[in-house]
């Protein structure tokens, strides 16, 4: 039964050899991998994986593989499935019903009204339209309906349309080492080129070579010459995590093809919007962060900067302090994100939703107009007209 995964990591790219599979047995046999999932887990990835850039490709591949083990267990066993048992809360409202769910007002009200529920509530509940439960219409909850709900207690977005978030939640890096299947990102960041002569001179000046030494009577002169690079600096902001997780192929996409096409090259990432912080590792993302002012003083006004997401979140988030859903920021997305293209000016934002869901989607327009309306889909030729926005001047 093992030897599935060994084959679905294969598939997955994770390279694997049969020498880790064989280490992996023994380590089973000699009882080192424990008894429980989570024990496996971690010792089958330390067994296997070699280079933490494909610990995420390891990630879904062994869920995967342990997800399909437990179905065929519940299978023989006869137990329902807990999605069967979720079935029921996760109900589908009709369009009356979701029609008749009003939002309880402004910002301050539903964040006050949480805090009442709270310290009032002594109990679980289910199916309600007031306390903190699940499967109802309460805006304080999870697998239920509200138009501007706080979700508490749900492992992953259904509507998109959460105010807060009241669970920590944890986010995968990117690959920058995916390989692409087609060449088209490469080609279209390739039109956001500078040449400029950098570095040492270790390369061959033949033209230069060969009138030099004419003009020296036929003695070879050698001429050299720094290697022509592209001086174009490019900062990328993902949104990473949240409605993002359907977008991570195409994100990947562009992150590999950037670090190949940029020498002057940095990345950070960010959640729906930007704040006080920023990060460079997903894994630490609570611990090691850089302060957006940081940021700003640390690049120079030449660098442009390309930010990478959906859009898609409650308008609160943007517009009002301690919108946020997953801290309290003490000022507003529109704040922050102006900081920024005041200090550069030189920027556009590439969103993977279809344009056609733009205009239905609040938060996008806001977004949108922030930017200038320089925001481009995630495609090959919305990646072209980016560039061609970042090479205006402005």
């Amino acid at each position: 039964m093992l030897i599935d995964l060994l084959y679905r990591l294969r598939k997955a790219e994770v390279p694997v050899s049969i020498t880790e599979y064989l280490a992996m047995l023994d380590g089973i046999n000699a009882g080192v991998g424990g008894y429980s999932v989570d024990d496996f887990y971690h010792f089958a990835r330390i067994a296997l994986v070699k280079d933490e850039r494909h610990y995420d490709r390891f990630d879904q591949v062994f869920g995967d593989y342990i997800n399909g083990i437990q179905n065929l267990f519940d299978d023989i066993i006869g137990e329902i499935p807990e999605e069967w048992l979720r079935a029921e809360a996760e109900r589908l409202f009709t369009d009356e019903e979701k029609a008749s769910i009003e939002a309880m007002g402004g910002w301050d009200e539903i964040m006050e009204t949480l805090r009442k529920r709270l310290e009032e509530q002594k109990k679980r509940h289910q199916g309600g339209s007031k306390w903190v439960g699940t499967g109802g219409t309460s805006p304080y909850g999870a697998y239920g309906y509200n138009p501007a709900g706080v979700r508490i207690g749900q492992k992953t977005g259904r509507q998109g349309r959460a105010m807060k978030v009241w669970d920590k939640r944890e986010y995968k890096n990117l690959d920058d080492q995916r390989e692409l299947g087609t060449r088209n990102f490469k080609m279209a960041l390739r039109k956001l080129r500078r040449f400029a002569r950098e570095g040492a001179q270790d390369q061959l000046d033949l033209n230069d070579t060969i009138n030099a030494t004419a003009r020296n009577a036929g003695l070879l002169d050698i001429k050299m010459i720094a290697e022509r690079r592209n001086a174009i600096k490019v900062l990328l902001l993902f949104d990473v995590g949240g409605s993002m997780d359907y977008h991570v192929q195409n994100s990947e996409a562009l992150f590999s093809a950037a670090r190949s096409e940029f020498k002057h090259l940095e990345y950070y990432y960010f959640h729906n919007f930007i704040y006080e912080k920023l990060w460079k590792d997903n894994r630490r993302r609570h611990n090691e962060t850089i302060s957006t002012v940081e940021f700003i003083r640390t690049y120079g006004k030449d660098y442009r900067i390309i930010f990478v997401g959906d859009a898609t979140m409650s308008p609160f988030e943007i517009t009002t302090a301690g919108g946020s859903v997953e801290h309290w920021n003490e000022e507003s997305g529109v704040t922050w994100i102006n900081r920024i293209l005041t200090k550069f000016p030189h920027a556009v934002w590439l969103n993977p939703e279809s344009q056609t869901h733009w205009q239905r989607v609040p938060s996008i327009k806001i977004t949108h107009q922030l930017l200038d309306e320089r925001m481009f889909p995630l495609t090959v030729e919305g990646i072209g007209n980016a560039i061609s926005a970042l090479q205006k001047k402005h």
